[in-house]
C-alpha cells in the first residue's frame, strides 16, 4: 500500500506536477508550495511572473493560528515626472474589452522573489536548488501550449507584442503561439537556477535588480536601486472569522479581501433564521458587502461586523487598490502542513527584464489607481489585493486550503465555495464546480447557469441589472482548493473555470 504525501492543486497540470514532485522527493507543503510558484511563471506566465507580487497563508501541523506572508507590489519610492512610459492597451474578452495600462512607467516595485525565499527560510525544507528544477527543466524543453493558456494570449495580445523582447517569446515572427505548439523560455530557466544559487539579493543589488534599475532610467519606468534594496516581506497575522463551528483564516489590511469575506459570512449567520444559505441569500450577502465597503458608518455595517472588522475595511480602503489576474497554488502535506498560495503580475508590462525571460508587473495601470491621474499613488506604499489565500479548520480537525484568481470577483468566489463546504456539507469538488454569482458594486447580477429556477427567475426579473452567463466562465474566478480530512483522507479540486487540475500524491 502506497503512503499519500499529500494533496495539490493549481491552474495547470505542469504546476500540479512540480509540487508533487517534491511531495514525493519527502518535501513539505512550503516546498511543494514554493515549486509550484516557480513553475507558475513557466506555465501560467499571462498570470505571474518573478515580476510580481503574492501572498502565502500557512499553517503549520499541529497548530491552529496559521501566518500571512505579504509579499505584495508596492508603489515606488518616488514618482517619476518627465519621459514616462506609461499608455494604454485593449484586452479582448470577446463580449467585452477593458483598459489595461502598460509601459516602465506601470510598474510597481516588485516583491515575489523576496517573498519565496522569505518564505524558504522560514518554512522550507529542501534547498532552494531543488525546488526550481522541475520549472528550469519545463521552460528549457518546453511543452504543448493548453487552450486555455493559449486563449489568454489573445486576450492580452498588446501586452505580448508590445516589444521584440516580449514578443519573440510570446509571438515568435510576430504570431502568436497557437494551442499545442511548444512554448518554452530558456532564459527564464537559467534565471530561476541562478536565483537559486544567489538568493533574493540576484533581484535586490544582482544582475537582474541592475537590469530593472537601468531599463527603468532608461524606458521611462519609476523604480530604483532603493526601491528594490528596502523592499520588505510583511509577516501578518491572518483576519481569523469564526462560521458554523469553523475557523476561517481570510487575508487582512491592507488587502481588501478578507474583511469583505468575513463580512459577507458575517451577513450569512445574521439571516439564518431566514432560511438556508441560497443564490438568494448569497446575492443579499454581496450587496451588503458592497454597501459596507462603500459607507461603513451605516446601521447596516454596525449591525453586521464588529469594530475590528470595519477597521479592517477603512484601512484596506485606505490603500490604492490592485485587483487584476491571479494564479493559485493550494497544498497539504500528509502530516497536515496546509499551503495556499496567491500570485500576480497583473498582465505585465509589455517588456522582457534584461534576458531573464520575464515580464515585470503593470499594477500602477490599474484602472482604479490610475484612472489617467499618476498622482493617484502615494510613494512606498504596499497596494490594496483582493488576492484571498485563505485556510479554513473545522473542529474535526479538516483543514481546507483554498484560494482563486478573478479580479474583485475572488471575494464572492471564496465567500461560495466556504460556504457550499461549511453550511451546505458539499464535496470539495462539488463545491468548487457549484454554479456561481457575483453582484457588482452597481447592483449588477451575474449568474452562471444552473442555479435553482427560483434563483433564475428572481435574477432575470431584474432587466438590464442581471447578466445570464451562457457557460461556466473564468469571469467567475479559479478556485483551486485542498482538502485534508480529519481521518487523514486528501482530496484536491482544480476549478475547471481556469484550466485548474488537482492530484493527490
Amino acid at each position: 500500500m502506497s503512503t499519500i504525501r499529500g494533496v495539490v492543486a493549481a491552474g495547470h497540470e505542469l504546476t500540479v506536477a512540480a509540487a508533487a514532485e517534491i511531495l514525493e522527493d519527502g518535501g513539505n507543503a512550503f516546498d511543494a508550495a514554493l515549486a509550484g510558484a516557480f513553475m507558475s511563471f513557466v506555465a501560467e506566465p499571462v498570470f505571474t511572473s518573478p515580476g510580481g507580487g503574492g501572498f502565502l497563508m500557512a499553517r503549520r501541523e499541529g497548530r491552529t493560528e496559521a501566518a500571512l506572508f505579504d509579499f505584495f507590489v508596492e508603489t515606488p519610492l518616488k514618482r517619476r515626472s518627465e519621459n514616462l512610459a506609461f499608455y494604454p492597451i485593449n484586452a479582448d474578452f470577446g463580449p467585452a474589452t477593458q483598459e489595461f495600462h502598460i509601459g516602465l512607467g506601470s510598474s510597481a516595485t516588485p516583491g515575489m522573489i523576496p517573498g519565496l525565499f522569505a518564505i524558504h527560510e522560514a518554512l522550507g525544507g529542501l534547498p532552494m536548488k531543488r525546488l526550481v528544477e522541475p520549472a528550469a527543466r519545463a521552460a528549457r524543453a518546453g511543452f504543448p501550449l493548453t487552450a486555455f493558456q493559449a486563449y489568454l494570449f489573445t486576450v492580452i495580445a498588446p501586452i505580448l507584442m508590445a516589444s521584440p523582447g516580449v514578443e519573440r517569446i510570446f509571438a515568435p515572427g510576430g504570431k502568436l503561439m497557437t494551442e499545442g505548439e511548444t512554448f518554452r523560455n530558456e532564459d527564464l530557466a537559467e534565471c530561476l537556477e541562478w536565483a537559486a544559487e544567489d538568493g533574493a539579493r540576484l533581484f535586490a543589488d544582482g544582475d537582474v535588480g541592475q537590469a530593472i534599475v537601468a531599463e527603468s532610467a532608461s524606458g521611462g519606468g519609476h523604480l530604483l536601486p532603493d526601491d528594490l534594496k528596502s523592499y520588505r516581506v510583511a509577516l501578518r497575522e491572518p483576519l481569523d472569522w469564526r462560521h458554523q463551528g469553523a475557523i476561517v483564516a481570510l487575508n487582512p489590511p491592507p488587502a481588501a479581501s478578507g474583511a469583505l469575506i468575513a463580512f459577507g459570512l458575517a451577513y450569512l449567520e445574521a439571516i439564518s433564521d431566514r432560511g438556508p444559505v441560497d443564490a438568494s441569500a448569497l446575492r443579499q450577502a454581496m450587496e451588503a458587502s458592497n454597501q459596507a465597503r462603500g459607507a461603513y458608518g451605516d446601521g447596516l455595517a454596525e449591525q453586521l461586523a464588529n469594530g475590528s472588522l470595519l477597521k479592517g475595511l477603512r484601512e484596506a480602503q485606505s490603500h490604492p487598490p490592485a485587483y487584476r489576474g491571479t494564479t493559485h497554488v493550494s497544498v497539504i502535506d500528509a502530516e497536515g502542513n496546509a499551503a495556499a498560495i496567491s500570485m500576480s503580475n497583473g498582465e505585465g508590462n509589455g517588456f522582457i527584464v534584461g534576458n531573464f525571460g520575464f515580464m515585470l508587473n503593470n499594477m500602477l495601470g490599474e484602472e482604479d489607481l490610475a484612472s489617467g491621474n499618476l498622482e493617484a499613488w502615494r510613494p512606498g506604499t504596499r497596494l490594496s489585493s483582493m488576492m484571498a489565500p485563505t485556510l479554513i479548520l473545522e473542529p474535526d480537525g479538516t483543514i481546507t486550503a483554498l484560494g482563486t484568481g478573478g479580479s474583485n470577483r475572488i471575494r464572492s468566489a471564496i465567500l461560495q465555495v466556504a460556504t457550499n463546504l461549511l453550511d451546505r456539507g458539499m464535496s470539495l469538488e462539488e463545491a468548487v464546480e457549484a454554479p456561481r454569482l457575483h453582484v457588482e458594486r452597481d447592483g449588477r447580477v451575474s449568474f452562471e447557469p444552473g442555479l435553482p429556477d427560483e434563483a433564475l427567475s428572481a435574477f432575470r426579473a431584474l432587466g438590464d441589472q442581471a447578466h445570464a452567463w451562457p457557460d461556466r466562465n473564468l469571469f467567475f474566478g479559479g478556485v483551486h482548493a485542498a482538502r485534508r480530512h480529519g481521518n487523514g483522507g486528501m482530496e484536491g479540486a482544480g476549478d475547471p473555470r481556469r484550466g485548474g487540475r488537482a492530484r493527490v500524491v
